[in-house]
């Protein structure tokens, strides 16, 4: 009696490892939560109400910075409605919207590229007191934006990485906006206009690799759980 008892605990030790590890593995690939829906809708609406607003001076002033930042905020828009409509879908189904979401990024900054080579045809100067005024009020909606995503940032893989990432960068973008805009003011230059549209550009343009990445880890997960069921 003492052997079999024996042999049994044996047994359930050595079954703890396997448990831990799968309980590991589920774990690493987390699931949004249902309070960021209301969340990703807020910051979806924040952002599509500026768009309408930046483009509006950027075409008025020529500047391509704003112009740059407003596809910006158009594209975050459309990344948090991608990812209200996401929550819920399996680690698969979110790691091909993440793939999705990293090409989406990437599309302001060939934007950017093309408006740049047609600005260096005149090399005009916008306006600086409403470049600088126009990114003040992106930095205080891409600042709010972000707080708002900052808690959920680790809670759903490469879709709330993509929404964070996105207000978290456009915040630095509005800094180099506002910066332009006080050197243009000294300058009556469209260098510095020009150089802060390709910083948002390298910024959009990393943010997509790390979007990417994070979509692969999901991948890898929803690929590896089959091969170790729970039972």
């Amino acid at each position: 009696m003492e052997t079999v008892v024996a042999r049994c605990r044996v047994r359930v030790r050595a079954d703890l490892p396997l448990q831990t590890g799968r309980a590991a593995a589920l774990s690493a690939t987390p699931t949004p939560s249902a309070t960021l829906r209301p969340v990703v809708a807020r910051v979806a609406g924040l952002n599509l109400a500026y768009f309408g607003i930046e483009i509006s001076v950027a075409l008025a002033i020529g500047s391509l910075a704003l112009i740059a930042d407003s596809l910006d905020f158009l594209e975050d828009a459309a990344i948090n409605l991608l990812i209200f409509a996401g929550i819920g879908w399996s680690v698969r189904n979110r790691a091909r919207l993440g793939a999705v979401l990293a090409v989406i990024l990437l599309l302001p900054a060939l934007a950017t590229a093309y408006a740049a080579w047609v600005k260096f045809a005149t090399m005009a100067p916008p306006a600086p007191l409403p470049l600088t005024l126009t990114g003040l009020g992106a930095l205080a909606v891409n600042l709010t934006c972000a707080m708002m995503l900052a808690r959920h940032r680790a809670g759903g893989g490469s879709l709330t990485r993509a929404a964070y990432l996105s207000a978290r960068n456009d915040a630095f973008a509005n800094l180099a906006i506002i910066a332009a805009g006080l050197a243009t003011a000294l300058t009556l230059s469209a260098w510095p206009d020009l150089i802060a549209a390709a910083g948002i550009a390298i910024l959009n343009a990393d943010s997509a690799g790390d979007i990417l990445k994070a979509a692969r880890a999901e991948w890898r997960a929803a690929k590896a759980a089959p091969e170790n069921p729970v039972p």
